[in-house]
């Protein structure tokens, strides 16, 4: 796939970063499950935080082709930190521009491009997970605030987040067209992290618990209109299944690179195990999938950028991606063998890594009912 000189120049930074910032330290962060220090404000410097948002909020200007090529480049390294940047960056910062009023905007979006803030969306629940729109949490309004109560669960960055975008039903007699959108502030009175979440995999992207306990929310702090809600959150699903699709080719492509390391250094009766038809079928297996996966990435991040309807290419393209991520994972702890399977290798961490985005974001049956209902032309709602 053709990238213009600008892609290929911005791809060539961020991988310098990766290298330099990211690739020495993942292993240690995924060991002790914990988040590198002074790495937001390393982000905030690099401009990538805010890659979708206008120069006047402290953002780059930029779109979805970009943002897609820094999350690949990072998860090529890194997932969980590229998890994390996702969280911050694409269903935090972006949802919050593209529905913010201007106020809201100016307030929120310059710390939050900057690394002094962190982001977080708050929508999967203990009880409802596929069905997102069957939430549980509530808001009621009480002269000029709202009231939330419930609790939202697997919420990236949850633990340390400053600004949460926050879905709660505010009629609960309309449904999935009773739902609305908050910006909700860590300090807000009745919000709490009741836990921090350990994972198999994305080791160091914080994962946790969050609980409203008749959290008091500002009338201002409502994300676009009161009860349509789910028109933010059906658009943000959109755009972070092609960022999730974007950040699945990286594991894929890092697992990739590291069979392919291992394969022309690992000898075996005599010659290197690259020699053998069986592992040269595995690596043009692996490289014929990723290469598929790349194509109907970018496909749906360049219609994206256009600002056409995603929905189904959107769901393909992650499809696709994610169940390529973990085959290709597989197959890179199979070329290695027994040191595979040992922690000392990173090819474990990748397919620990992989795992997770055949389920977040929408598992990939969910996918495959969007993509069918959308070529049927079923309404969801």
């Amino acid at each position: 796939m053709e990238f213009s000189e600008e892609l290929n120049m911005l791809r060539k930074t961020i991988s310098q970063f990766v290298q330099k910032e990211i690739a020495p330290i993942a292993e240690e962060m995924d060991r002790a499950d914990e988040w590198p220090e002074g790495l937001w404000n390393k982000l905030g410097e690099l401009g990538v935080l805010g890659i979708t948002v206008p120069e006047k909020y402290g953002g780059t200007g930029l779109g979805p082709v970009e943002q897609s090529i820094v999350t690949e480049e990072i998860a090529k390294y890194s997932a969980a930190i590229a998890v994390s940047y996702a969280a911050h960056s694409n269903l935090c910062i972006h949802n919050l521009y593209h529905n913010a009023n201007e106020e809201q905007r100016t307030k929120y979006l310059p710390g939050l491009c900057a690394g002094r803030l962190i982001g977080a969306l708050g929508l999967t629940e203990p009880g409802s997970g596929s069905d997102a729109v069957g939430m549980s949490t509530t808001a009621r309004r009480e002269g000029d605030s709202y009231i939330l109560n419930g609790s939202k669960t697997f919420i990236t960055n949850g633990p340390i987040a400053d600004v949460l975008i926050v879905y709660a039903k505010t009629d609960k007699e309309k449904g999935a067209h009773g739902i609305t959108a908050f910006i909700v502030e860590k300090d807000f009175q009745g919000f709490s992290v009741s836990k921090r979440l350990e994972k198999m995999g994305n080791r160091g992207s914080v994962t946790g618990e969050l609980i409203f306990d008749d959290c008091r929310v500002p009338v201002e702090n409502v994300l676009g209109e009161e009860n349509r809600g789910v028109k933010v959150m059906m658009s943000g699903l959109d755009i972070e299944r092609v960022i999730v699709s974007a950040l699945a080719l990286g594991i894929g492509e890092g697992a990739f690179r590291e069979a392919l390391k291992y394969s022309q250094e690992r000898s075996q009766f005599g010659k290197t195990i690259s020699n053998f038809q069986l592992i040269q079928a595995k690596i043009a297996d692996m490289y014929t999938s990723l290469e598929a996966a790349r194509l109907l990435t970018y496909d749906a991040a360049n219609e994206a950028a256009k600002n056409n309807k995603i929905t189904l290419k959107a769901a393909a393209a992650i499809l696709f991606t994610a169940e390529t991520a973990t085959k290709v994972a597989l197959e890179a702890v199979q070329i290695h063998g027994g040191y595979g399977y040992m922690l000392d290798y990173p090819v474990n961490r990748y397919l620990r890594d992989a795992k997770l985005y055949e389920i977040g974001a929408g598992t990939s049956e969910v996918r495959r009912l969007i993509i069918a209902r959308e070529l049927l032309g079923v309404k969801t709602f």
